[in-house]
């Protein structure tokens, strides 16, 4: 694990509770760089591949500006159920998953899983990309419902499975995807999420980061 990680999850079917005997393992984490390191000309990067396989990491402020502006994935990285390390400040930020979720999901998730059903060809859909388009929609919902993604969807795991398999008509995947945008809608007017997500909070995090950081 590299010294500088404050978080690191697993992400991807595994966490989704849709694994199978061949699935990757896929990581998500946060790390933190050396705050003289922003003042040179040349900047730090905002993220890295490795050195796990299907292993990607953000910097943490970047993470932070994708969390505030309801980024999906980043998102459910902050509520994967597996945790595979935590610093103090990893336990800060996930403490403060809060402040980054706001009414911004109802536009990004479905925006980002009608992306996907736009690119699925009717004659011959790519069922793993049409499974995760529902996943993402499920997810969605629970999220503007609830106020968490919802990450592990172990309980619909046979039909979404039947899915990637190609197990369903196209005809019932339209149906069930304009369900969940049905529901998607009459949530909204109801959400537990605040109007705008509470970036006071998170810079300060970030603040006491860059200082500590020095």
């Amino acid at each position: 694990m590299s010294d500088d990680l404050i978080l690191s999850v697993i992400v991807g079917s595994r966490a989704y509770g849709l694994d199978t005997p061949g699935s990757d393992t896929d990581r998500r984490g946060v790390f933190v760089v050396p705050t003289e390191a922003f003042w040179r000309l040349d900047k730090p990067p905002t993220h890295r591949d490795g050195p796990l396989p299907e292993q990607f990491s953000w910097e943490v402020e970047r993470f932070c500006s994708l969390a505030l502006d309801a980024n999906p994935t980043v998102l459910e990285t902050l509520w994967s159920p597996l945790v595979e390390h935590v610093t103090p400040t990893g336990a800060r930020l996930l403490g403060l998953r809060g402040a980054f979720v706001s009414q911004l999901a109802h536009r990004t998730f479905a925006r980002y899983a009608d992306a996907q059903f736009r690119r699925l060809d009717p004659a011959a859909p790519k069922w793993k990309q049409a499974m995760h388009m529902i996943r993402l929609l499920l997810s969605g919902v629970h999220l503007v419902e609830h106020g968490s993604p919802l990450v592990d969807v172990s309980e619909r795991r046979e039909r979404l499975l039947a899915v990637r398999q190609g197990l369903v008509s196209w005809e019932e995947l339209q149906e069930w995807r304009a369900e969940l945008m049905a529901a998607f809608e009459r949530a909204l007017p109801h959400s537990v999420l605040p109007a705008a997500p509470d970036r006071g909070a998170v810079e300060e995090f970030l603040i006491d980061v860059r200082r500590a950081n020095l």
